[in-house]
Parts: C-alpha cells; sequence; structure tokens
C-alpha cells in the first residue's frame, strides 16, 4: 500500500507543477516578455509555490531570526536536498523579490522548462564559459535591484548519508563583489518530506530557519573561504540538531 500512495503521491507533484502554469501562461507569456515585468512574475511564482506545498500536504513554519528589509538585494543562500525546495524559497522570502540560479538540465521539462529558462540564470557546470555567464547575468539583476538564491552546494549529494555537502565558491564570491548580505536559511524537514527517491517521503510540516544576514560590508575574496565556512557552519548546526 506505501509504494502504491507513493506512486499517485509523486505523480500528484508533477500535476500540482503544471495545473497554474498552464491555466495561467497567457498571463506568464506577457510577465516574461520583459525583465521589467519580474516583480509581477515573481507574485504568480509565489502563489504557484504555495499551491504546490499545500497541495501535496505540506504545511510550512517560518521563524526569522531577523525580518529581511523590504526591497533590499540579498544573497539567498540554503541546504538543497528536495524538488520542493524551490517552491519553499519562493514561499519564504515575500517582499524581496528574486532570481534563481539553477542547473540547465531543468530547462528541458515540458512547459515548466519554457518559463524556467525565461527568468531563471541557467548554469551548465561543465562549462566554465557557462559559469562566467552566471556572474554576468546575477550582476545585471543585481543592478535592478533584485536578489539572488544560489543553493550553494552545487548539486545533491548522490550519498544520502552526506547532511550537508562542502559549498561552492560562486554565491559568496558574487556577495561580496557587490557587497550584498548573505542569508543562510535551513530547510530542516524537505529532505524527509520529499527527498529526490521516488518511493519515498511523506506529507507534513517543513520548518525553515532563516538566520541572521551576514554582512560584507568591507569583506574582501580574500575572505571569500571564511564567510563561506560561516555560512554554511549555521546551517549545519541546524540540520544535526
Amino acid at each position: 500500500m506505501k509504494y502504491i500512495f507513493w506512486f499517485f503521491w509523486r505523480i500528484w507533484f508533477y500535476i500540482l507543477i503544471m495545473i497554474p502554469i498552464i491555466i495561467l501562461s497567457p498571463i506568464l507569456l506577457i510577465l516574461v516578455s520583459s525583465e521589467k515585468t519580474y516583480p509581477q512574475f515573481f507574485r504568480v511564482a509565489r502563489f504557484w509555490g504555495k499551491f504546490v506545498l499545500w497541495g501535496m500536504g505540506f504545511y510550512y513554519k517560518i521563524d526569522f531570526e531577523k525580518p529581511l528589509e523590504k526591497g533590499k538585494s540579498y544573497m539567498l543562500v540554503a541546504n538543497h536536498t528536495s524538488m520542493t525546495d524551490i517552491m519553499l524559497m519562493l514561499v519564504v522570502v515575500k517582499d524581496n523579490p528574486f532570481v534563481f540560479v539553477g542547473k540547465k538540465e531543468l530547462s528541458k521539462f515540458p512547459i515548466f522548462g519554457f518559463f524556467y529558462k525565461r527568468v531563471c540564470i541557467l548554469v551548465d557546470r561543465s562549462s566554465s564559459k557557462s559559469r562566467y555567464q552566471v556572474f554576468e547575468r546575477a550582476q545585471k539583476r543585481l543592478h535592478q535591484g533584485l536578489s539572488i538564491c544560489i543553493f550553494p552546494e552545487g548539486g545533491v549529494p548522490d550519498d544520502e548519508s552526506i547532511v550537508l555537502d562542502e559549498f561552492k565558491d560562486g554565491a559568496f564570491r558574487l556577495a561580496i563583489e557587490h557587497q550584498i548580505p548573505i542569508v543562510p536559511m535551513s530547510f530542516i524537514d524537505n529532505k524527509k518530506r520529499f527527498p529526490f527517491r521516488f518511493f519515498s517521503g511523506k506529507p507534513g510540516r517543513m520548518r525553515v530557519k532563516v538566520h541572521t544576514p551576514i554582512s560584507t560590508e568591507g569583506i574582501t575574496l580574500e575572505e571569500k573561504h571564511k564567510i563561506k565556512e560561516r555560512a554554511r557552519t549555521v546551517i549545519l548546526n541546524d540540520l544535526k540538531n
């Protein structure tokens, strides 16, 4: 019975992803036609995120150590263990429209991929040229007053015993270069609720801890490693506890 539940529950997840996109596609096409309308697209995306989480039987508890300043640009970083991380990030951050830096492979999904590649910054991790272009596009978005979200592990570890993989440098380099605060977030339950393994997971509570932003004012690139490890330690302590 468990495997039957998991099968239909997983299929239901993909159906929930597609329903709002199909229904709202005329509006979405207008909103992705210009970068100026991204804040409006972001509001629709937040509705989509809530729709998917609620439809899957997930409810969330968000704990802010310090509220984010409305309209301010941040570098948002969190652990990455589930496809629901995207939806939960959209729900958590309300007044600071942000752009995801995400893997290129997701652009291949039907319909979803069409909008994904128009509003996200795509990276091909096997290409050094692609990684450089990510910095250029992220800089442009930051100059527009948006925030950036990067899952700094650079992917989901194949070994599920790894609590939190090592962080890549990109997010922290960008934050330092633009002197914007880094906001570490701990997604505590996502791995248990909806892991990448198909026959696994269950509805329930998703807890998020939004930590106090880490200032990068006056920090140089030589101190990048120190800031990176500070952010990772904050998240790792939550996950271990």
